[in-house]
């Protein structure tokens, strides 16, 4: 009698309910893991440009398949539509997404930035905050420059009723700034210090402790049936962080090579304005989420019956990090 293969007694071992059909197909299922790549995610271009997760699953003849994302706004839409399975965004977009029915987890720390701030062109006579009353301001919707605009306004009793708000991508919030056709922009870095560098335009509002950290997501599914890849991914994902930290001028060669922006521009985002030495995601990300919520939510944008703080514990998930930073 020939002898039964592996595969068939853990199919039988399934059939009597000895091991769940989980453990045994959901490696079968994956045929290839699709993640995104953003300029406001330096640690993914490195691993992208290494191709080191197409090393590590090579063996599981799991393809790699790369989507870039130009905003948080853009990696939730593709994480709803399961279009990608790990998105990388603002910790508080993470969030605003989560009580809007997006079913994802938080799961790893890829920077903290000072990524947003309140800009101008540089002959505007824009000097705080209360001067946007009135003005034509550029923002891309559900990131983290949206929500830091919210938190400003707020700051000083106004609501986005008090501006006219120009719904622009990054890039495009940008360019519309430069032209004149807006007043004012919620930016964003690379294209934030381009501006800055290259045009003179003017940070006339920063608030490093009001950006909140650059969080990398997975879709509630896929966690759910392959936790050990979810591992992995985060294996690699560490290894390409640690790599940028201790081989800056290769980090800034692999920016410079996606983006085509002049060393200058990428020193001010990648040395001034970007941190790489967090990775697990924890109560510093927590406190800086909720903290956005709760402010959110005061300014009317996060309905009043929400349990906001209940999100954050059921967005944030620290488990699937081996490494303790």
């Amino acid at each position: 009698m020939k002898l039964l293969s592996r595969r068939s007694l853990l199919a039988s071992a399934v059939l009597v309910g000895l091991i769940p059909t989980t453990a045994l197909f959901a490696a079968d299922k994956v045929s290839e893991i699709r993640i995104d790549w953003a300029t406001y995610n330096p640690v993914s271009m490195v691993l992208k440009e290494k191709g080191l997760l197409e090393k590590e699953f090579a063996k599981d003849n799991i393809k790699i398949v790369w989507v870039q994302t130009l905003g948080s706004n853009k990696a939730l839409e593709f994480l709803n539509a399961s279009s990608i399975d790990f998105g990388s965004t603002a910790g508080s977009a993470a969030l605003v997404a989560k009580i809007n029915g997006n079913p994802i987890k938080s799961i790893y720390v890829y920077s903290r930035p000072e990524w947003t701030a309140l800009v101008t062109g540089k002959d505007s006579k824009i000097a705080k905050i209360a001067d946007l009353k009135g003005k034509r301001v550029a923002v891309t919707r559900g990131t983290d420059p949206h929500i830091f605009l919210v938190r400003a306004l707020q700051s000083v009793g106004l609501t986005e009723k008090d501006i006219t708000s120009v719904l622009l991508q990054h890039p495009d919030g940008k360019t519309a700034l430069i032209r004149g056709d807006v007043d004012a922009w919620a930016g964003l870095d690379p294209m934030m210090a381009a501006a800055e560098v290259e045009e003179g335009a003017k940070l006339f509002y920063r608030n490093k402790e009001a950006n909140t950290w650059g969080i990398l997501n997975v879709r509630e599914a896929f966690l759910k049936d392959n936790p050990d890849l979810v591992k992995r991914v985060l294996a690699v994902y560490e290894e390409a962080r640690k790599y940028s930290l201790a081989n800056y001028a290769e980090e800034k060669r692999v920016f410079i090579a996606a983006t085509k922006l002049p060393e200058t521009v990428v020193d001010k985002q990648l040395k001034e304005r970007t941190e790489l030495t967090h990775s697990r995601i924890g109560a510093p990300q927590r406190a800086s989420i909720l903290a956005a919520g709760i402010a959110l939510q005061q300014a009317g944008v996060i309905a009043a019956d929400v349990d906001v703080k209940k999100t954050v514990d059921d967005l944030i998930d620290d488990r699937y990090l081996a490494v303790t930073n």
